[in-house]
């Protein structure tokens, strides 16, 4: 400030040499003294100086009061608007967590019919159990009977039928519990992400009111130095709005996959019950028929046995073929396969991709390919043969069996089938 004010004196000041009064030589204790003209020009330069002062304090005066009065607007403006976006901002939260927590109660109320649902299906597949025990019984009383009452009749393809029925609807049963379930627990996970996302909301909410009641007259308003700081785990408002769209749409959607699970449940429950009905009236309408002779299903399953032993012969040497062939393989591939050894020893730029080298992988390639494919076939026909002497044993077991007396069906089936549950029961209710 000094230098400044040092370069704003008055030229003649500071250039002008200071010069002895004339009566120097005879009175030597005035000298050093000024001038009258010096004293008027140095009391010029201070007035002119106190001028310009005066003149550029004047400027900055005037310019602070602009700048003061335009900042003032302007902080006024921007808290203004920070103000009206904290009530913009209230009002699409408030939106939001609305629709949060009208989605909480509709899968609130859904999980509640799951539940009942789950009860129902609980309900009905142990009401399955009695008429498996009362098939299964029929099975068992019909393998007594001795004779020329050996027979595969109706009755007894119409009990299969039905214990088939009865453990494809108890496996039914069981997934559609375990949809149930699976989707019970989906639901509350689903409810808890909503109510999540809606308490964050509410404490958002809460947040915001207090941050838009906050004034300049606030008395618990402090300085936070590092506010303005952007944190790394901030999120910008499209992520904002899609994180609770999501959650929402997830939400919708499981409201409508309870909402098809449910009918689809309430479907399988009423078809099965009139499956089995069905099935049960089909079995007691076989029971009051004449069975075919026993010399022409004894003939029919002796056929269906011999033709069976046929097939695994023929499968067993086709097996056999099948392993020789794979056995034959074996030379070609290890000829290839040290061929092309051989030729990776190959010095420097002899190690060249020649036609000899893609001949030698493809035929490598072929083998691997062919023994894959004859290992495949062969997993295949083992597979047949396994299935092919079940049917054996089936057969022979249904011909050694077929010993039920038309007394055993009248006295001891019939009778135990009087305890059929009924639709209703079946139904689950």
């Amino acid at each position: 400030m000094n230098t400044d004010r040092a370069t704003r004196e008055p030229t003649s000041l500071r250039e002008t040499p200071l010069q002895p009064s004339s009566g120097m030589a005879t009175a030597g204790y005035r000298s050093g003294k000024y001038t009258p003209t010096e004293w008027r020009s140095n009391n010029h330069a201070i007035l002119q100086q106190a001028a310009t002062d005066r003149y550029e304090a004047r400027g900055i005066q005037q310019t602070s009061k602009t700048i003061y009065q335009d900042t003032e607007a302007v902080v006024q403006r921007i808290q203004a608007g920070a103000t009206r976006n904290l009530g913009e901002r209230l009002q699409e939260i408030h939106i939001w967590k609305s629709e949060l927590q009208l989605h909480i109660g509709r899968l609130l109320s859904e999980t509640d019919l799951l539940v009942l649902l789950k009860r129902r299906l609980e309900k009905a597949l142990d009401a399955t159990e009695l008429p498996y025990a009362i098939a299964t019984d029929n099975l068992t009383c019909r393998e007594r009977r001795r004779g020329p009452d050996l027979v595969r009749d109706t009755v007894e393809e119409e009990l299969l039928t039905e214990v088939d029925l009865i453990r494809s609807i108890q496996a039914l049963l069981k997934r559609t519990a375990d949809q149930v379930v699976n989707q019970i627990k989906i639901n509350r996970e689903t409810k808890l992400m909503l109510e999540l996302d809606w308490s964050d909301k509410c404490k958002a909410y809460n947040l915001d009111d207090q941050s838009g009641r906050y004034n300049n007259m606030s008395m618990d308003t402090e300085h936070h130095h590092s506010s303005a700081a952007m944190q790394e785990h901030v999120c910008d408002p499209t992520s904002w709005i899609k994180f609770t769209q999501d959650n929402l749409s997830k939400a919708s959607q499981e409201e409508q996959a309870t909402k098809d699970l449910r009918a689809l449940a309430e479907r399988v429950l009423q078809e099965i019950a009139e499956d089995l009905r069905g099935q049960c009236s089909t079995v007691d309408e076989a029971f009051n028929q004449r069975c075919m002779e026993v010399a022409e299903a004894k003939t029919q399953l002796e056929l269906h046995l011999t033709q069976i032993l046929e097939q695994i012969g023929d499968q067993e040497r086709n097996i056999v073929a099948l392993e020789q062939a794979i056995h034959d393989k074996e030379a070609p591939l290890r000829v290839a396969q040290s061929r092309l050894y051989l030729r990776s020893l190959r010095p420097n730029m002899e190690l060249c991709r020649d036609d000899p080298q893609f001949s030698l992988e493809g035929e490598v390639g072929q083998i691997d390919a062919s023994l894959v494919s004859l290992h495949q076939q062969l997993s295949e026909a083992r597979g047949s043969l396994s299935h092919l002497k079940e049917s054996r044993m089936a057969l022979v077991k249904d011909i050694m069996c077929k010993s039920n007396s038309l007394l055993i069906d009248r006295d001891k089936c019939m009778v135990h089938r009087r305890h059929y549950p009924t639709l209703v029961t079946l139904s689950g209710h």
